[in-house]
């Protein structure tokens, strides 16, 4: 059997979501004690926290923040007595980790010069990338891990297997082909985000044949374009990625911190009184 480490980065290096448990607080008779962890995955456990109901119930919420894709940590105070089926007398505060989960699904279309800059920035974050692209020759030898490398001979139709959500990035070698990927986006028009390379003027040409294909104002204006942070004015392939980068770390980042100014009175109102005058000094 694992112990909670190895099972924590072998899940990570499969890209596979988990929550991490630890007892952060332990007061009177536990099973164990402060600083016990444990890895909670969809289908499997790692190491233990003391076993029991106690360990059921942490198996429970865990899953429950797995399903509901929840990124925020938990905490959450438990008394080891009858009501838990423990006879212990304890009481115990656990804390509850989400890790590994994606923030954002991202799909590449295009294999050009900004496509092979921007993939591997995209690669290192907390992202799952399909990189689409009709020309096997333009991908490199090298496809980063969690990248998954598509060559499709149309690449409109990969957008019906898109999981709704995705962030999508238009930036091929052909503006016709860029229209048609475009129109199916917007038709979808279930997506995160919607990024396409280009100019201002580019923007009004497309704008203009999309109103003609019947597409409202409304979700035009869904469209990013140019895209990316537009404080980067350089024009090298690495800085145009970086701009588009930074634009999706923000989109996916919007209510990043929001909890952060709560935290420690959370902690605080868990433990016991002895406890929570040196916590909050």
């Amino acid at each position: 059997m694992y112990n909670w480490i190895d099972a924590l980065a072998d899940l990570q290096n499969r890209g596979e979501p988990c929550v991490l448990v630890t007892i952060i607080e332990e007061l009177g008779s536990t099973p164990r004690n402060a600083g016990s962890k444990m890895v909670i995955s969809d289908s499997q456990t790692f190491d233990t926290i003391g076993g029991g109901h106690l360990e059921y119930k942490a198996m429970q919420i865990a899953r429950e923040m797995l399903a509901s894709g929840k990124q925020d940590t938990h905490l959450e105070r438990f008394s080891l007595g009858a009501s838990l089926g423990q006879c212990c007398g304890g009481a115990t505060v656990l804390l509850f980790e989400p890790m590994g989960q994606v923030q954002a699904q991202i799909a590449v279309f295009g294999a050009g010069h900004v496509g092979r800059a921007l993939v591997p920035l995209l690669a290192s974050l907390p992202c799952r990338v399909r990189w689409i692209d009709s020309r096997e020759d333009e991908f490199p030898g090298h496809i980063p891990h969690g990248v998954r490398k598509i060559v499709a001979e149309e690449p409109v139709d990969e957008i019906d297997d898109l999981p709704a959500g995705s962030y999508c990035i238009v930036m091929t070698h052909n503006h016709q082909l860029d229209l048609e990927l475009s129109a199916a986006i917007l038709k979808r028009n279930d997506f995160a985000y919607f990024g396409l390379i280009g100019s201002k003027t580019k923007r009004v040409k497309f704008e203009h044949r999309l109103r003609d294909r019947g597409f409202d104002s409304s979700v035009l204006q869904r469209m990013r374009c140019p895209m990316g942070i537009g404080e980067v004015k350089g024009k090298l392939p690495v800085e145009i990625a970086i701009s588009i980068a930074g634009e999706i770390i923000a989109t996916y980042n919007a209510n990043f911190g929001q909890h952060t100014a709560s935290a420690g009175s959370s902690i605080a109102k868990l433990l016991p009184a002895s406890r929570r005058s040196q916590a909050t000094r």
